[in-house]
């Protein structure tokens, strides 16, 4: 099987299956391969820490992990039945939040499942689902945004991100990891934007998802790791950038830098969703 590196982007994607009820899951079996366990024993432990993960997110277990067989080759056509687990996306996210970090494969694994979790908790939100234009939606996740660059902030300050230049060169980090090195000065310019014209103000709701996604995930790193010092804070942001444009390309996404650039957000007009 092969692996999924920026050399070959082999997609997590093409490890899903679908029962013949329409419902997506993956083998056990197949993720461990993948994330380079070599035993397939060696890979229960992270499953039962899956499991207990989804317990105390109070998510029914049997809702995403469950206990299935298998046919397998054994050489010359035929075939021998094994136990297997087919996993929900969820019980992917859980697993691979769960396995060995040492492993590039695995820091790849929890961009992509990560980011797809989130943006399928996204479009199940019940105020998302009710936005039926693209303005609507840019106003919504512009909003979601700003709160959560507060926290962003508020996490990036605990770090020793603490002056208001430093805090520029913090986000600048973040930026360039998912703009592919562009800093907020060379987006500004490849967008035709005056200096006075926020970037996030004039992106769409797809560029707008990634932006939220890659600020969502660095305040949970920097909180979650204890991250100190501004260098190490920097890094950390532009890491987290990187990974989540990795992500897009794995899936086949437009990059955002290619996007187009929108009108203002703030001249939408008649939105339950104002700007604050």
């Amino acid at each position: 099987m092969k692996k999924i590196n920026q050399k070959n982007p082999t997609s997590f994607e093409s490890l899903k299956k679908v029962t013949a009820g329409g419902q997506e899951y993956w083998s056990a079996r197949d993720l461990s391969k993948i994330l380079e366990y070599a035993e397939y024993r060696n890979f229960l432990p992270v499953i039962e820490k899956a499991k207990q993960a989804c317990i105390n997110s109070k998510q029914p277990i049997h809702d995403h992990i469950v206990d299935i067989h298998d046919m397998i080759e054994i050489g010359k056509g035929g075939k021998r039945k094994v136990e297997d687990i087919s996993l929900s996306r969820y019980a992917c996210y859980l697993i691979i939040q769960n396995a060995d970090p040492t492993k590039e494969i695995v820091a790849l694994g929890q961009t992509y499942f990560a980011v797809q979790t989130h943006k399928q908790e996204l479009t199940e939100m019940q105020a998302y689902q009710t936005l039926k234009t693209e303005e609507k939606k840019r106003l919504f996740l512009r909003n979601e945004l700003k709160t959560h660059n507060k926290l962003l902030a508020h996490a990036a300050k605990k770090a020793g991100v603490e002056s208001p230049m430093d805090y520029a060169i913090f986000q600048d980090h973040g930026y360039k990891g998912l703009y592919g090195g562009l800093s907020v000065k060379e987006i500004h310019q490849r967008k035709n934007l005056k200096k006075s014209q926020g970037i996030l103000d004039h992106m769409g709701s797809t560029e707008l998802a990634a932006n939220l996604f890659r600020a969502t995930q660095t305040e949970e790193k920097l909180n979650r790791e204890k991250i100190q010092g501004k260098v190490k804070a920097n890094k950390t942001h532009f890491e987290v950038g990187k990974k989540v444009r990795l992500t897009i390309k794995e899936l086949g996404g437009n990059m955002p830098e290619e996007l187009p650039t929108e009108k203002s957000i703030q001249k939408l007009e008649n939105s339950p969703y104002p700007l604050t």
